[in-house]
């Protein structure tokens, strides 16, 4: 009889361990799809934000360079801004706002729709006949295309820059505040709809001694 009780006990015992085993497998095997299921959604993420913060660094506007009119000797009028895409994604140039300041006022343009072709035929005088007439010049900027190999640009509403382009963007800062003073510093960036921005900042030379002024 002790015999009996002993082995049904012991039995017992065991069934009880296996029941316990079991529990632990399915625990493990949960949690190690917890665990594949959690990192596949890192991982996923991870590439997306990667992908997106390469997408930023490498797409973007550079301002090339920067010339100012001067046509009275006093006041530079207009701001004549050369930009090219970086190496990235196309740039739409519709999409795309200028901000400057002369530190007492700033200003934000937007495309105007007017946009002169001279990468064929080139320009005799960009800040006269082949100045886009934009409608507001107190809030609308104008482009002069200088370079565009497979025709980006083309589409007057929707001006396309990939790589390679060069355009440059119009501003009539006579209209936007009055114009720059000699030693006047002027500060702002071409900003694009996506990627870093081009960088404006220079301070107008102590005087003006020809029409065409270099300044950045």
């Amino acid at each position: 009889m002790l015999m009996k009780y002993i082995g049904s006990r012991r039995g017992a015992i065991g069934i009880g361990t296996l029941i316990i085993f079991i529990a632990l497998v399915l625990v493990a095997a949960v949690a190690a799809a917890v665990i594949i299921n959690t990192a596949a959604n890192l991982q996923h993420k991870a590439a997306r934000v990667g992908e997106e913060s390469t997408k930023q660094v490498a797409s973007g506007i550079q301002v090339l360079k920067i010339t100012g009119y001067a046509p009275n000797s006093n006041n530079i009028t207009k701001l004549a801004i050369l930009v090219s895409p970086n190496i990235g994604d196309e740039i739409d140039l519709s999409s795309t706002i200028i901000t400057i300041s002369n530190g007492q006022q700033k200003a934000s343009l937007v495309y105007g729709g007017v946009l002169n072709h001279a990468e064929t035929n080139g320009t005799k005088d960009i800040f006269n006949e082949s100045w886009p007439k934009v409608n507001d010049t107190s809030t609308e900027f104008g482009i002069i295309v200088l370079q565009d190999a497979d025709g980006s640009m083309n589409n007057t509403e929707h001006p396309t820059m990939n790589f390679g382009d060069k355009v440059l963007l119009t501003v009539d800062v006579g209209d936007v505040f009055g114009g720059i003073a000699p030693r006047e510093k002027v500060y702002g960036e071409v900003i694009p709809e996506f990627g870093s921005p081009g960088i404006i900042e220079f301070i107008a030379p102590s005087t003006f001694t020809q029409h065409v002024v270099p300044l950045q």
